[in-house]
């Protein structure tokens, strides 16, 4: 899709939201839903659904809903997911092995197509359906696999080395799962998520237990 209009970040991560939900619906054979009942499964108000949809054209019909299929397929395509998006996966450790073995990714056409390692221990051994490749082979490895999303799962003092790796192999988004602030040209697009941190927000809300 054309990105000349500049859509706001809380909107392209609500898109996901719903992407999510429709995929469910998918699944079991839902074949339309109303903004209503978008609200009720996201706590995204039905005003605001309407309004992210609104950057990207007209959909639904008036008293009738939205057609989930065409939803799924129109939000998929928004977000560059209607075909299957390879990922590298930096980090075969316990968090890379989860990743690589997380279901979902693929229900949203995500594939993790190679998962690469600095521990010769770990190199050439199998995670999951993947025998784990050398960190330094990665942009060999990756002109012949074309993935432009990568996943760093890495100890905090590996990760600027990983990511460098991934630009170097022509990544161009990364999703940072290392508890430190990246140094990346600025045509890199990154996430990051810090379970620690989330945790700590969350400590701050529970109740005195005194």
């Amino acid at each position: 899709m054309s990105h000349g209009t500049k859509v706001p970040m809380p909107t392209l991560e609500r898109l996901a939201t719903y992407l999510t939900v429709l995929t469910d619906l998918k699944m079991r054979n839902v074949e339309t839903i109303s903004s209503a009942d978008i609200e009720t499964r996201t706590g995204v108000n039905a005003a605001q659904f309407r309004k992210d949809l609104s950057y990207f054209g007209e959909f639904g019909k008036p008293g009738i809903g939205y057609d989930v299929q065409e939803l799924h397929s129109r939000i998929s395509k928004i977000l560059n997911l209607e075909n299957r998006q390879p990922v590298l996966l930096m980090g075969a450790g316990n968090l890379g092995s989860a990743l690589a073995g997380y279901q979902p990714l693929r229900a949203e056409n995500f594939q993790i197509v190679a998962a690469f390692d600095n521990n010769p221990a770990k190199i050439g051994t199998q995670l999951w359906d993947l025998t784990i490749k050398d960190i330094a082979t990665i942009e060999e490895e990756n002109k012949l696999l074309g993935a432009r999303m990568g996943i760093i799962a890495v100890p905090a003092a590996a990760a600027q080395d990983a990511a460098d790796r991934l630009v170097k192999a022509k990544v161009v988004t990364i999703l940072n799962f290392a508890p430190v602030l990246l140094k990346l040209p600025p045509t890199v697009t990154v996430r990051n998520v810090d379970f620690v941190q989330e945790l700590a927000v969350l400590a701050f809300h529970l109740p005195d237990s005194g």
